[in-house]
């Protein structure tokens, strides 16, 4: 594990390695305290939505029986994907929830997104996912969200990493949590989705790759019911194959898929399904930064675009910026990490941003990113559009992208060495204002990023392999 527990999206790593029942159920107790005694911090939470002295009134019938919630007690939800480590960190994480007076409403499979959405839904104290997202099986994490179903601030993050030795004062006898099923969840979120939903998808054929995932249930499921005719594709986890040649990160299937059936799109998601990549008809990958633009026009066509903005990372294509500028669009950037784009938006009270990788944030409905709720909106404006979806991102022009990672001792010095800087200042004059440069400190592994856009790949190709040959050599591994 890093230094520092918590990564930009929770706690991940190696299940059962790095990432053990041990560590899961010390961390659980330790976010009960720190999440359910307001330790966090108003922020965290300022969202809760129970009623006065601690009663919750809308958590189901079925999960209040027998006593499962005790009124005034503190509350959280437990969801996961389908990994087969899931299994054993759930009943990690829930007893640790338990030892610490909190009752547990598990929630069984199901997306990060409907986990933040039923935190708030039921009113709990905090929600907790077990997902690697889209990693590959062996990994799993440890997701966190605060009342009202919103991430937590790195002092609460903080607070919960320093706890995780105290074992002191935990409740005996009738102060233990109870832990119990909500089956109803699912439907919760999926009633959710579809009163989110713009217009029907009807006539529409779509492909969803669930990546053999958390939302190979549901996602199929609110699809139809918003009226698309729907053909599944990754949609049957056995616990060992999720994101396993499938899913956003492996869209090649997907492609095959949409031109077999003759489908008018497909829908990408990964793991927990948290984001949304789509392929046209004629089997053209749509990226983040084409989605969240067409996201972004479709709402300031309904004067719904807060401040006619739209929040997006440093990573965002050069065409997507032109795209918003010729749209009229105002566009804020942050540093790479749905976190940033989140906190971006909060702070300026923006409704919309999100990430080249398909993270979308649509905040006057989800608290986090939401890859079903994505895929929805985008199949809306295709359906009320009547227009192919090649036709609608024809309006976002794409400039060749090239990502050059390098190993390095030492990130910190690599963007003030000389060698570095001018390699990186002639580049960018050779490009001029058909392309720039950039270079980032990976957040997690020593790495530095060296990204490239041009008028062509070729160009963009051979000015990254330049640059990045600057960076190796002065700053060696």
């Amino acid at each position: 594990m890093p230094a520092r527990l918590f990564g930009t999206d929770g706690v991940r790593g190696l299940a059962n390695a790095d990432l053990t029942p041990d560590l899961a159920l010390r961390l659980a107790t330790s976010a009960a305290r720190v999440l359910a005694s307001g330790q966090a911090g108003g922020s965290d939470r300022a969202s809760r939505l129970s009623t006065p002295e601690g009663s919750v009134t809308n958590i189901p019938g079925d999960a209040l029986s027998g006593q499962a919630v005790r009124q005034g007690r503190p509350i959280a939800v437990l969801g996961r994907d389908p990994r087969a480590s899931g299994e054993m960190l759930q009943a990690a994480v829930a007893a640790g929830l338990a030892s610490a007076g909190v009752d547990v409403l598990l929630l069984g499979v199901l997306p990060t997104p409907a986990v933040a959405f039923l935190t708030a839904d039921l009113g709990a104290d905090l929600g907790v996912v077990i997902s690697a997202s889209h990693n590959a099986m062996p990994d799993n994490g440890i997701k966190i969200f605060g009342a009202g179903g919103r991430k937590l601030s790195d002092a609460a993050e903080d607070a919960i990493e320093a706890g995780m030795g105290d074992r002191r004062d935990l409740p005996i006898g009738e102060g233990v949590g109870r832990i119990r099923p909500v089956p109803e969840g699912t439907r919760r979120y999926t009633d959710h989705l579809l009163l989110a939903t713009p217009d029907p998808l009807a006539g529409l054929r779509v492909v969803v790759d669930c990546a053999n995932g958390a939302s190979s249930e549901v996602a199929p499921e609110a699809y139809r019911r918003a009226g698309a005719e729907v053909i599944v594709i990754g949609g049957d986890p056995d616990g060992l194959n999720i994101n396993d040649g499938v899913g956003s990160t492996h869209i090649d299937g997907l492609r095959d898929a949409v031109c077999e059936h003759g489908a008018d799109l497909g829908i990408a998601h990964d793991g927990d399904a948290d984001r949304c990549l789509a392929v046209t008809a004629d089997g053209a990958e749509v990226d983040g930064d084409a989605i969240l633009a067409l996201l972004a026009m479709s709402l300031r066509e309904r004067d719904r675009l807060a401040g006619n903005t739209v929040v997006t990372t440093v990573m965002a294509n050069i065409g997507f910026h032109r795209a918003m500028a010729a749209a009229g669009i105002a566009v804020r950037t942050t540093a790479v990490g749905d976190r940033y784009v989140l906190e971006e938006m909060v702070s300026g009270g923006f409704t919309l941003g999100g990430e080249q990788s398909g993270h979308i944030i649509l905040s006057e409905l989800a608290t986090t990113g939401d890859g079903l709720l994505t895929a929805l909106h985008l199949m809306s404006i295709v359906a009320s559009s009547r227009r192919p979806l090649s036709d609608l991102v024809a309006a976002v022009p794409r400039f060749p992208q090239v990502l050059i990672n390098v190993a390095v001792a030492d990130k910190a010095s690599v963007g003030s060495a000389e060698p570095v800087v001018r390699a990186v200042s002639e580049a960018q004059a050779e490009l001029g204002d058909a392309g720039r440069v950039l270079l980032r400190p990976s957040g997690t592994e020593p790495l530095i990023r060296v990204m490239v856009e041009a008028a062509t790949a070729e160009q963009a190709r051979r000015i990254a392999e330049r640059v990045a040959g600057v960076v190796a050599a002065a700053v060696p591994a």
